[in-house]
């Protein structure tokens, strides 16, 4: 099954905390860049690290697997949305300590938020996408997406939508990357409407992008 044209909303955030502009690094990347909408295609399985996430914070106040269906929304990508997302990426990007599941958990795969501070790519991701909840930005503009990386591994990453397109926040960049910018090859994403919900990306490989530039 293929999704139909879906009419898109964008959403305006409104930061009640200006403070998150004005801590900002002078060297941080502050300008607005443009991107395209990566392209999706039919329904598919939702990683299971996120099934197993989804059994056990069931009762957390966080709720990250909160089924509920949304209208799509993008975010206006205007100076405050761009200074806020740069933000939450440095500063996740800085706080947290990487550690490979196996040296974390002592098992292959699991999808955890980061309380202890230690954690892998899909830990960053979910308390990248948390924290820009808490200020404002809507579930439905961040989503989880699930790749391979410029070695081939799997690796996840958070998609924000927008209205200037799709930008990538990573564990492995301080920036905010168009998403053709990564060189990763796109798997599959959650759903705008559902967070539960998994679509298609194709294997888009932005390798063949990025060698263009």
């Amino acid at each position: 099954m293929r999704f139909g044209k879906i009419k898109k909303h964008t959403y305006s955030i409104a930061l009640g905390a200006a403070a998150i502009l004005l801590q900002l690094p002078v060297s941080a990347q502050t300008k607005i860049a443009s991107s395209t909408q990566a392209p999706t295609s039919q329904e598919t399985l939702p990683p299971i690290g996120w099934v197993q996430l989804c059994r056990e914070y069931v009762k957390d106040r966080r709720q990250p697997c909160n089924n509920q269906n949304l209208e799509a929304l993008d975010v206006k990508l205007d100076d405050i949305a761009w200074k806020a997302m740069l933000k939450v990426n440095a500063d996740v990007n800085r706080e947290i300590e990487p550690a490979t599941d196996m040296e974390h958990w002592g098992v292959v795969d699991q999808w955890d938020f980061p309380d202890d501070k230690k954690g892998d790519c899909e830990d960053y991701v979910l308390l990248k996408r948390q924290r820009l909840m808490e200020i404002g930005f809507p579930r439905q503009a961040l989503l989880i997406t699930v790749v391979r990386d410029l070695q081939g591994e799997g690796h996840a990453i958070l998609t924000v939508k927008t209205d200037k397109g799709d930008f990538v926040m990573d564990n492995m960049n301080s920036k905010l990357l168009p998403w053709t910018a990564t060189g990763y090859k796109y798997i599959k994403r959650q759903s705008q409407e559902n967070p539960n919900r998994w679509v298609s990306l194709g294997s888009v490989d932005t390798a063949i992008y990025t060698s263009r530039n």
